[in-house]
């Protein structure tokens, strides 16, 4: 909670000093919370959702999610200046707590004609993968998405400064993190996951305990993306410094998982195809911590490629498929080190396809989007109805499905997860 209080404080004094040296020798009743107020937009939404286990697990709560969640969003904008504040209340059932999800607040300029420049809690994207990420090294809210809330909330705030840089020859976006924000991965709390260490199933009794780098300006993340559209072709190259978004090793003891250096870098295109949208886009993960691959207790560098294709094949119809690799770089020396137990593959396949239908004047929308592995013989499913009643009220049905031949991959672990829930939401 410090640093969303950090945020919201730091944001609006410095709103005030900068409106106070913009304004000295103006008429005194102009004062800036005064001029705030008159340009200030308040919207949200109130969402309830309800979820339960189709499978008994035995670590987990039968409910999957129960939650009351109340969403305001403030929207300011000044001559100089846009100030946004986003955050969520929440009253959780499963873990009986109520809590403030701070999703935004910043601060956006542009204060030259090349240059945007945005400060604060702010959430961030790039890429070309449906629900498939490569080069977007932001934080991911994975346990959001496994139990039935919108997908929306798949991706979590960065506290970070943004700077693009605009140009007839190429556009650039620098992102600088001042402290390491991980993913809000799966560590057995609200979702049941396979245990490694003990060679089993695991969830509230087998917390994941993290050593997680957290000083400001040491351990830090910077992001880039240098990007041009080329005859209505999107070109972008990408590079990461940072760490594993999700734990990605453990400690010599193999008492706390850790996040080991990480280094990305990767390209991608996309753009128009036939009758549809297609796109390309690969990465090299260059594990910084085990460059020899000899350590079994952290991940390998690793080569991922996406290949992807959308098109629309009949009346708001509209099909998506994805082929993903990800291939392991040193797997002959991780092969020879590791210890008994289930390996890893050298090359992990993934199929992905995305079928969205809408009906009754596009207010109904009916979607099934689905995950295949064919190395890892896994699946999961994320079926989904949502039914918009007016303007302002929506209704949905949806579930997360998982199956598979072994409990150790990485979708077959949650087969005891799966869930169907309800949700309904009025927006103002």
């Amino acid at each position: 909670m410090s640093s969303k209080i950090f945020w919201i404080i730091g944001i609006l004094l410095l709103f005030s000093f900068l409106s106070e040296a913009a304004t000295e020798g103006e008429e005194p009743e102009h004062s800036f919370f005064a001029d705030l107020s008159e340009v200030t937009e308040v919207h949200g939404f109130y969402d309830m959702r309800a979820g339960y286990r189709l499978q008994n697990d035995r670590y987990e709560k039968d409910m999957s999610i129960m939650e009351n969640r109340l969403q305001l969003d403030l929207f300011s904008y000044l001559d100089w200046a846009d100030l946004k504040v986003k955050g969520d209340f929440i009253g959780d059932m499963v873990t009986e707590q109520g809590h403030f999800d701070l999703r935004e607040a910043n601060i956006f300029a542009r204060p030259t004609g090349f240059m945007d420049l945005k400060i604060g809690r702010q959430i961030l994207t790039w890429g070309t993968g449906d629900l498939v990420f490569i080069n977007d090294m932001f934080p991911k809210d994975w346990q959001s998405f496994f139990i039935g809330r919108d997908t929306e909330y798949l991706k979590a705030p960065s506290d970070a400064t943004k700077v693009s840089l605009f140009s007839g020859t190429a556009n650039l976006d620098i992102i600088y993190t001042p402290q390491f924000d991980p993913d809000r991965y799966i560590d057995g709390s609200r979702i049941s996951y396979w245990n490694s260490n003990s060679g089993m199933l695991a969830g509230e009794n087998a917390i994941v305990h993290t050593d997680k780098p957290n000083r400001w300006f040491k351990d830090s993340e910077i992001a880039a993306r240098l990007y041009k559209n080329i005859n209505n072709y999107e070109l972008a190259f990408y590079g990461y410094l940072g760490y594993w978004k999700s734990p990605g090793g453990q400690n010599a003891a193999m008492t706390q998982a850790t996040f080991p250096d990480l280094n990305v870098y990767g390209a991608s295109i996309r753009g128009v195809i036939g009758k549809g949208i297609g796109n390309i886009e690969l990465g090299y993960y260059d594990s910084a911590d085990d460059a020899s691959g000899k350590n079994f207790l952290i991940n390998n560098s690793e080569m991922r490629y996406l290949l992807g294709y959308t098109q629309e094949i009949g009346r708001d119809f509209t099909l998506a498929l994805q082929y993903y690799i990800e291939q392991m770089m040193d797997f002959n020396q991780y092969h020879d080190n590791l210890p008994s137990g289930p390996a890893r593959d050298e090359f992990r396949h993934l199929t992905t396809v995305r079928l969205t239908k809408l009906l009754m004047k596009q207010n109904l929308r009916c979607s099934l989007f689905t995950y295949y592995s064919p190395s890892d013989k896994d699946v999961y499913m994320r079926p989904n109805v949502n039914y918009k009643v007016n303007d302002y009220m929506a209704v949905e049905v949806g579930g997360n499905i998982f199956f598979g031949d072994y409990p150790q991959t990485f979708f077959g672990q949650f087969q005891n997860n799966t869930n169907m829930y309800m949700g309904f939401r009025y927006n103002f």
